[in-house]
């Protein structure tokens, strides 16, 4: 949980500054959005491989790397506002913009892994923390803006103070990491991707190709979200499991060890990350999840704006807004994971998505700025568990979770690549409380899908076989 709380303080902490940004570099907010796309165009970058490279080097090793390059990255934003720098900045978001992909899938990837040893729904608290932490940075950034310190010494000190503590928590966060769950049994230097392939090839590993859309069948949605994480195990924990048919007795299980017969090939990790995207399922759970990052990315790019441009507030109340979503959020993940227990995936995300909807048509249309706070907790809480929904239901199948967070987190990117400058052009014509408005299609698109993130059905994950 630590690392999705660092996450989101070092994100937060410096994106609730953006008019602070905007008048040190002397752009207008059109010109803020094409350089925020630098940014985006970053992860983008990074993740379409951020899977493989996962698979092949291990969830530790790349957390260590976007570590590093992250503090480089925001030095490098830091040293740009500093001097006025478009370029420096520019060079700056765009290496922000791969070490955050190279770090949120990883985060993810483990997240699910503890949510499957657990067999419950646990994966909206560790959301819950990168709200946590959202919600601290908002106050860092409003306390330093209030105090009149320069955003650039702002980013210095939080930036080195979270690197500091990321190097501390990186290993106790990846035990149940792939690598290390697999690393007794499979060949040194060979990734778990590149075992699931030849198990797949192998008459002995029976693996099943993942299900389309149309076979992704939960009855009437009946499976508890408790139910869904126990069934999601699979090939990846022990003891006794639920499933996914509505039913409410827990079956037993054995623990399926990731070995092999033969020597896996190498290489197989970029093919298994390539193929997911030719999963329907998987790239429609990528669209829930593209509208899920355009509500919540909106926010914390342009909710402090909207605010100061909006309502006529100091930047200090337009941080304060933002960490009043951030707060709605996460309560609101705190108690989902009862919420998709009870009722499931589906019933939850579309609820999610019609309280998102409200919420921003009451922010972008309010004409008092009470009734607007009002908009921003019903965005909030809209918000909160649509991103973990998807996360869990990409992650079903543990051999299969790693190519596949991968390719829904690319969706993520590509929402944060379009909606900065859209938004950004936008928010100079209309202002930025309407411009804010054109995310509601993006809620139309989640409450559509909302089927979509139905748990797999036990036959349709993928089966290790056990060493003899």
């Amino acid at each position: 949980m630590a690392l999705f709380a660092l996450f989101g303080i070092v994100g937060t902490s410096w994106m609730t500054r953006l008019p602070s940004i905007r008048d040190a570099l002397g752009v207008s907010s059109a010109q803020l959005g094409l350089i925020l796309i630098v940014g985006a165009v970053g992860a983008l970058f990074a993740v379409v491989s951020t899977g493989a490279i996962v698979s092949r080097f291990g969830s530790r090793s790349t957390l260590v790397a976007a570590t590093a390059l992250n503090l480089v990255a925001l030095l490098l934003v830091a040293w740009g506002t500093a001097v006025g720098s478009v370029g420096i900045f520019a060079v700056g978001a765009f290496l922000n913009g791969v070490s955050g992909a190279l770090m949120n899938v990883p985060i993810n990837l483990n997240g699910a892994l503890v949510e499957q040893q657990v067999g419950r729904a646990i994966l909206p608290h560790f959301h819950a923390a990168f709200s946590i932490g959202a919600g601290a940075g908002a106050l860092v950034g409003a306390a330093f803006s209030a105090a009149h310190i320069h955003i650039s010494v702002q980013l210095v000190i939080v930036t080195v103070a979270v690197a500091v503590a990321r190097a501390v928590t990186i290993g106790p966060a990846t035990v149940f990491a792939p690598e290390r769950r697999a690393g007794a049994t499979t060949t040194p230097g060979v990734s778990p991707a590149d075992l699931e392939h030849d198990l797949a090839e192998s008459p002995a590993g029976g693996a099943t190709e993942p299900a389309v859309s149309g076979a992704v069948v939960d009855a009437a949605d009946g499976a508890s979200g408790a139910e869904a994480s126990r069934a999601a195990a699979g090939a990846a924990s022990a003891g006794a499991t639920g499933g996914s048919d509505g039913g409410s007795t827990a079956r037993g299980a054995r623990d399926i060890r990731a070995t092999a017969q033969k020597p896996p090939r190498r290489g197989a990790g970029m093919r298994s990350a390539l193929s997911a995207w030719r999963e329907p399922r998987t790239i429609l759970i990528g669209l829930v999840l593209l509208a899920s990052s355009l509500s919540e990315g909106s926010a914390g790019n342009w909710l402090s704006i909207a605010m100061v441009d909006g309502f006529e507030v100091r930047e200090a109340v337009g941080a304060m807004a933002y960490g009043t979503f951030v707060g709605a959020m996460t309560v609101f993940r705190f108690a989902g994971t009862g919420l998709i227990d009870r009722f499931g995936r589906v019933t939850v995300l579309r609820a999610s998505g019609v309280s998102a909807l409200v919420g921003l048509l009451l922010f972008g249309l309010a004409p008092q700025i009470w009734l607007a706070w009002c908009g921003i907790v019903l965005w909030g809480c809209g918000a909160a568990l649509a991103n973990p929904i998807a996360i869990a239901a990409a992650s079903d199948d543990p051999l299969r979770s790693p190519a596949r967070v991968s390719v829904v987190t690319s969706f993520s990117s590509f929402a944060q690549l379009t909606a900065p400058p859209v938004l950004g052009l936008l928010a100079d014509e209309i202002g930025g409380r309407y411009a804010l408005l054109t995310i509601c299609a993006a809620m139309v698109l989640s409450l559509a899908l909302a089927g979509q993130v139905r748990p797999l059905p036990r036959e349709a994950r993928s089966l290790v076989p056990e060493r003899a």
